[in-house]
């Protein structure tokens, strides 16, 4: 997909990677950007603020009704609240499935039509290492992002009739304000995974692996448990 002349609709458009997303695609030669935030003074120069929550149906629907000419949609907006496997509160877990899994889904049933319209165009979800290894303390991510990577599965075969290229980016963990006030030591620079994602999406990659850890965890999966999760190693 040529990013130059494309308009692209970049959910969590206003803080962290999806900022970058927005500053890169404006500078790539996007003809628009659509940036979303619940809140939006975070917008950065030159792009179209949109008002969404992806826990709102409504809101969803308003904001493709805004964006019609959409030919690229990133599906960045998500959280994380470091809940845990056995003390975790489940009302969270639930919210963090509610944003992350149905709220992607629902933005992607939304915007589907759209990219149809405009030729097929293109989907970028963000995933997460955690998507393929799971960490006890942040279970509920972890979850919800294997719950994602399984839906963006789905979401390729089904959107391929319509000449709709899905990718998938795989990532660590990035210095954003997701991780605020925790060991930042080792986190990717954000502007570089947005670089990177958006160049596996131009060249019609289906899955982008954006760091060297992510790629290790991937070569892992198929070495059995014990490789991945070495702590049950003769439990």
């Amino acid at each position: 997909m040529d990013l130059n002349g494309s308009v692209a609709f970049v959910t969590g458009g206003n803080r962290g990677l999806g900022a970058q997303f927005v500053r890169i695609l404006l500078e790539a030669g996007a003809s628009k950007v659509y940036a979303t935030g619940r809140d939006l003074p975070g917008v950065g120069t030159g792009a179209v603020p949109v008002r969404l929550d992806l826990t709102d149906h409504a809101s969803v629907l308003a904001a493709a009704e805004q964006a019609q000419d959409v030919t690229l949609l990133i599906n960045n907006a998500g959280i994380d609240t470091f809940t845990g496997i056995m003390d975790g509160d489940l009302d969270t877990y639930r919210l963090e499935y509610d944003t992350n899994v149905l709220g992607t889904l629902d933005v992607t049933r939304a915007f589907a039509p759209v990219l149809a319209r405009n030729g097929g165009g293109a989907i970028l979800n963000v995933l997460s290492v955690l998507s393929w290894a799971s960490l006890p303390t942040e279970a509920a991510y972890s979850a919800a992002k294997a719950a994602e990577w399984s839906v963006t599965n789905s979401l390729r075969v089904e959107l391929a009739a319509q000449n709709t290229q899905v990718t998938a980016l795989h990532v660590g963990r990035m210095d954003t304000d997701m991780i605020a006030g925790r060991d930042t030591e080792g986190a990717a620079d954000p502007a570089e995974i947005a670089r990177i994602a958006l160049d596996g999406v131009a060249t019609g990659q289906l899955e982008v692996v954006a760091d060297a850890f992510t790629q290790q965890v991937k070569g892992g999966l198929s070495l059995g448990i014990e490789a991945l999760y070495p702590q049950v190693a003769g439990a």
